[in-house]
């Protein structure tokens, strides 16, 4: 119905590169965002084409020009690529040379064995899907979206490298590998004249998985890093302060990482002690948290999640104050170690 299409009336602010900071990413030529925007959930066919157009637009006037897809976002699984592929027809495709989009594929996509893992097959195919959902003639950056230790790393490298040769992506990425399968990366991917531009993992006050390894790795190479999660699926607002609120991501029953059960008053203690001292920087919980995760020099770019625009500009602010001291940092390691 035409009520469910993008508003194809929209132009850019003029001014959408004037706050947004934008660090280099590795040794590459790319300059991402300190933020980019991730299509993880609430893009889907589920949810409403018109609030989706209006966080990407919202997102772009505010410097975000980095929007993070794969091919099982949603749900149902490809949709949130359908939905910005709509997006992207209607009234961003003027900017596209602005644009900095990526995808990956990994997970489990489609039924058979051909629909999951790091093989040739699967990466080829679900990049030629992914392009046609979101109408593109190409990815900026597209992703092997975990390690799979029953496919030869060399085979998951080649089909990356074929990636970019045959024009589908201009540079590749792995997310979520080990430190040791992430120079493995490194160094095929050299040899085969694809350099690897970055890493995507993730990362937040309470998953700090990447301080064991990864970040000496991505100092080593010279190699991009962009986090995810850096709120934690929401925990790190204060939203949960006073239990699970109706249409949370951990009231959702399709959610993956988050649930009532990982809520506990451990953790919410925690968080209350985290949100007094951000209140003292004049921040939200959020602000505070985004700006922590952006605070550790290994990290070139954060992706947020957002239900709504609100949720957008908040993060952004963060921008605004994102310098720590040395006490306010080890208040938060005593916070956490408690």
């Amino acid at each position: 119905m035409i009520k469910n299409e993008p508003n194809p009336q929209y132009m850019a602010a003029t001014d959408r590169y004037e706050t947004m900071s934008y660090p280099r990413c590795g040794k590459s030529g790319i300059r991402l965002p300190s933020l980019s925007l991730g299509l993880w959930q609430n893009f889907g066919a589920v949810d409403s084409i018109q609030n989706a157009q209006a966080m990407l637009h919202r997102a772009f006037d505010l410097g975000i020009n980095h929007f993070d897809l794969a091919n099982n976002y949603g749900p149902p699984f490809g949709s949130a690529e359908s939905t910005f592929g709509q997006v992207i027809a209607k009234s961003l495709k003027p900017y596209r040379d602005e644009l900095l989009i990526s995808s990956k594929a990994g997970y489990d996509m489609w039924a058979g064995p051909y629909g999951i893992g790091g093989s040739r097959k699967y990466l080829v195919s679900s990049c030629d899907q992914s392009l046609k959902r979101t109408g593109l003639d190409y990815f900026d950056v597209f992703y092997s979206h975990c390690y799979d230790p029953e496919t030869p790393i060399e085979e998951t490298m080649q089909a990356l490298d074929y990636i970019v040769r045959s024009g589908r992506a201009l540079y590749v990425g792995i997310s979520n590998y080990s430190p040791i399968h992430t120079k493995q990366a490194i160094r095929i991917l050299k040899d085969l004249g694809t350099p690897l531009l970055i890493s995507q993992n993730r990362y937040s006050m309470f998953e700090r998985g990447i301080e064991d390894g990864l970040t000496e790795v991505f100092a080593e190479e010279g190699l991009g890093s962009i986090v995810f999660s850096p709120l934690a699926q929401g925990f790190l607002t204060n939203k949960y302060l006073q239990g699970i609120p109706e249409g949370s991501r951990a009231s959702r029953s399709e959610q993956i990482y988050l649930n009532a059960d990982q809520i506990s008053q451990e953790k919410i203690a925690k968080v209350i002690e985290l949100n007094k001292l951000a209140e003292q920087r004049s921040q939200s919980l959020a602000q505070m948290a985004v700006a922590w995760v952006l605070s550790n020099e290994a990290v070139t770019s954060a992706i947020i999640g957002a239900s709504k625009v609100s949720q957008i500009e908040d993060c952004v602010a963060a921008l605004n104050c994102a310098d720590f001291s040395e006490q306010e940092l080890q208040k938060i390691n005593n916070i956490l170690a408690q």
